[in-house]
């Protein structure tokens, strides 16, 4: 299996986040990227290879140009105020107030954004930019006939929709990745396995057809992201019934998860794709520092084994996941189940 991997993602290291009322180290860190590369080369899983340069109409028609031109230059107008420090939002437009996404940076920072987990640092265009390179270049290979590529992706990306960055995410890796393979007249399906619902690539692909996307995930009534992943939402106009959400509750083990994972790989199946591309989150594991379900390292395995039973091409894409001493080895255990 080739993975494709940028050192660019290096440059992105956020020092903190604010989180359930806390001012603490962001657990987004470079070490998971790096982990997870590592155990690739000891394992001997395949080559490592560095990414293509796309350009950037693969990016727009996803992501609003404004947004991409806000993400591009943010640290600098940032630091222009308050120096080399990460930028992060701390007031945002609700509802009776107005949106300001050309006005100061802390304007557009709330404008743009969701959350205080997420900060913009000197080297986050950079990154993002990077990642996007990183997924379309595993697309590209899954186009040319390989039947799986790893785009090891960081920053993650799901939780980014079109004009709207929140939950470590800045750009949407796999909604790219997704995207650029219908234009090439190839039919794609999303299997979102992180923890967390990824909200913004079901908004981008909501009212469309041609992309499935289904996600298992913790119940956003008590997990983040809160606002988006319950199981009415379907989609709407021409995407309706092409949005499928399973949403699970908290130490959800193997047991009960096999079950959903059955239910989403039938939806898959019903809709017929010529790609399966996998948002894969890690964050499942029982010792995630952030996040409350009980998946082992050995149920890794098996969800790669029942991905690669269902005997479709797969282009999976790191997203979350934050136990460094577990993620290498449950990354790989997928990949390695699923070439198994």
């Amino acid at each position: 299996m080739k993975t494709f991997y940028s050192p660019a993602h290096l440059e992105h290291a956020p020092k903190l986040e604010f989180e359930r009322g806390t001012l603490s180290p962001a657990v987004e860190r470079p070490e998971r990227a790096e982990r997870v590369k590592a155990e690739i080369e000891r394992r001997r899983l395949g080559p490592v290879l560095p990414p293509r340069e796309f350009p950037d109409d693969a990016i727009f028609r996803v992501h609003d140009a404004g947004f991409v031109k806000f993400l591009e230059g943010a640290h600098g107008e940032w630091a222009k105020t308050y120096g080399e420090s990460d930028a992060m939002p701390s007031v945002w437009p609700a509802r009776t107030l107005r949106e300001r996404r050309s006005g100061d940076i802390e304007s557009a920072l709330g404008s743009y954004s969701f959350d205080t987990a997420t900060a913009i640092t000197k080297g986050t265009w950079k990154a993002a930019r990077a990642a996007a390179n990183v997924a379309l270049s595993a697309a590209e290979a899954i186009r040319s006939g390989e039947g799986a590529a790893f785009a090891l992706t960081r920053p993650p990306g799901h939780h980014a929709a079109g004009d709207l960055f929140g939950g470590y995410c800045y750009l949407n890796n796999a909604a790219m990745a997704a995207d650029w393979l219908a234009a090439k007249d190839l039919r794609p399906a999303i299997l979102d396995v992180d923890y967390h619902h990824g909200n913004g690539t079901q908004t981008i692909f909501y009212g469309r057809s041609d992309v499935l996307f289904v996600s298992i995930h913790a119940d956003p009534c008590f997990a983040y992201p809160h606002y988006l992943g319950f199981a009415d939402e379907r989609g709407e106009g021409n995407g309706e019934g092409f949005n499928l959400n399973l949403p699970l509750p908290r130490y959800t083990s193997w047991s009960d998860y096999s079950p959903a994972l059955d239910t989403a790989l039938s939806r898959v199946n019903t809709f017929g794709p010529d790609v399966l591309l996998v948002s894969l989150g890690l964050d499942t594991f029982e010792h995630d520092p952030i996040s409350q379900f009980k998946l082992k390292a050995e149920d890794y395995l098996r969800l790669g084994e029942r991905i690669a039973k269902f005997g479709k091409p797969a282009l999976f894409l790191f997203e979350g996941g934050y136990n460094l001493d577990a993620i290498g080895e449950i990354a790989v255990n997928v990949l390695e189940g699923f070439l198994s």
